[in-house]
């Protein structure tokens, strides 16, 4: 800091050095000016040294309101404004008020787009619930006449719309999740069985069987945003399966004590360039491009979910060779510890 204030008055140092060179070789050239070498030296100290007095004066003094600004800057927070220390001089007054400006315009815009962002979630979430009803009633039209050969193809390409106004729903739903979470005892394996329930009619479309290996096993988690991820990952599975595949679900315990469930499909694979990819947002991939009904979501909004509720994603594949999905809930099991004691 003191070395850039230096630099920053650079010209006025070089200005007072200059100064002082003028009037030492005035005094050296002027006969009339009678100055003994030893008392001119003496000077020159002097003078010297109260240029530096004042220069480390004025640095205390100018630099304050900057030093409190980087310390500012280094602990940044909501109420950073509050925390703006009081200007001294004209230059620090019109920093101040730029910043406060900067300030007010970004809580003014953030407010703005917060309440834009809470209308679209509540219109979208009417939305979805509106689009449900007629979903509904299409449904009981469906179980009212399964014995039509055509009722399954139209129970399929039921499923997936509703499939997708429930992904909607969810993602209007994510922001509130923390609010909406609720902890308790639940089998893994039933909740998976409950997910292929609902998809029963897009596998036995495409003749898919569904295994499971393993004994059940209970953890503590958030049921309804556990089997949201269960089926963001289950219905990948499906989608991207060839007809007449195979889903094997495996039940685990990790290494380091942890609950782990492996989804296996005999899927296409996917590609090693692709695979650190796979969790982005609207990432699709080689695999995605040719599936016209890719979009990006599910696998992110699975590790954006599972990150909230302590579950862990872990993917491995290989280009024509299936996918494993691994599940791994990380989060403690409080059930469990009540249990040991």
């Amino acid at each position: 800091m003191l070395f850039r204030y230096l630099a920053d008055r650079i010209s006025w140092i070089l200005f007072y050095l200059l100064s002082l060179l003028f009037v030492d070789l005035l005094v050296w050239l002027d006969n009339g000016i009678a100055i003994r070498a030893d008392s001119l030296l003496y000077l020159n100290m002097l003078l010297l040294f109260s240029m530096i007095i004042f220069l480390i004066w004025r640095f205390r003094k100018e630099t304050s309101y900057v030093i409190s600004l980087d310390k500012l800057a280094d602990e940044i927070a909501d109420d950073w404004m509050d925390g703006l220390p009081a200007a001294r001089f004209h230059a620090d007054a019109a920093n101040h008020r730029l910043l406060m400006a900067v300030g007010n315009l970004h809580r003014q815009k953030f407010a703005d787009n917060l309440g834009a962002q809470v209308v679209e979630q509540e219109y979208t979430a009417a939305w979805v619930h509106e689009v449900k009803a007629p979903l509904t009633a299409m449904k009981l039209t469906i179980e009212a006449n399964r014995g039509e050969p055509v009722i399954r193809t139209i129970e399929t390409e039921w499923l997936r719309i509703y499939l997708l106004v429930d992904q909607q729903l969810y993602i209007s739903r994510l922001p509130s999740l923390e609010a909406d979470f609720i902890l308790e005892k639940a089998g893994i394996q039933q909740l998976v069985a409950n997910e292929v329930r609902e998809v029963a009619s897009w596998c036995m479309e495409k003749n898919i069987a569904v295994e499971f290996e393993g004994e059940e096993a209970y953890v503590s988690t958030d049921r309804k945003w556990c089997r949201f991820v269960i089926r963001q990952l289950l219905t990948n599975a499906i989608k991207y399966s060839p007809e007449g595949a195979m889903i094997l679900m495996t039940m685990s315990v990790t290494p380091e004590g942890y609950v782990c469930l492996t989804m296996q499909d005999e899927g296409p694979g996917i590609a090693k360039h692709d695979l650190p990819r796979i969790f982005d947002k609207g990432f699709t991939g080689d695999n995605g491009r040719l599936q016209n009904a890719a979009t990006g979501l599910g696998l992110y909004l699975a590790r954006t979910v599972g990150g909230k509720i302590g579950i862990h994603l872990v993917a491995r594949s290989e280009a024509h060779k299936g996918t494993e999905m691994d599940m791994i809930f990380t989060a403690r099991n409080t059930f469990e510890d009540v249990q040991a004691q």
